[in-house]
């Protein structure tokens, strides 16, 4: 039987949430974001940084495109799709360190992150069932 603290510290070597990736980028941490998600998912917004690379993609583009030694977090939609998953099941199989967005894209746009698009980076309003409004002024 695994011990409970044993388990939530794998946990959190492996996930991590909108919160956390946003402080690392602001800290200008080296951490390189990919989208797993589809051209036209990717097209409508992303993280801003991220690279896209569809998780089916992942094995002959990433040793190329991707430094070993470099931390990779993964997302796709929502805590409703696998592809996150998918995309940090073939990046560890590469050897990378790798870690899963919790809650998706969906999850950062909701808590008022940062969205690139074609016009540019954006905000949108944060949803008060998921952030605290109040600590998402900052630029």
């Amino acid at each position: 039987m695994i011990d409970r603290a044993d388990y939530f510290a794998a946990k959190l070597a492996y996930e991590t949430d909108a919160s956390d990736l946003y402080a690392r980028q602001k800290a200008s941490d080296d951490v390189v974001v990919i989208d797993v998600r589809s051209d036209e998912a990717w097209a409508q917004g992303r993280i801003p940084e991220a690279v896209h690379m569809h998780y089916s993609e992942i094995a002959t583009r990433a040793p190329s495109e991707i430094a070993t030694g470099r931390e990779v977090v993964v997302y796709c939609w929502s805590p409703g799709c696998n592809a996150g998953a998918k995309g940090a099941l073939e990046f560890a199989k590469l050897g990378y360190t790798v870690r899963e967005l919790i809650g998706g894209f969906e999850y950062w746009v909701r808590e008022g992150y940062p969205v690139a698009d074609a016009d540019g980076i954006h905000r949108r309003p944060v949803d008060p069932l998921t952030g605290v409004a109040r600590i998402r002024t900052q630029a």
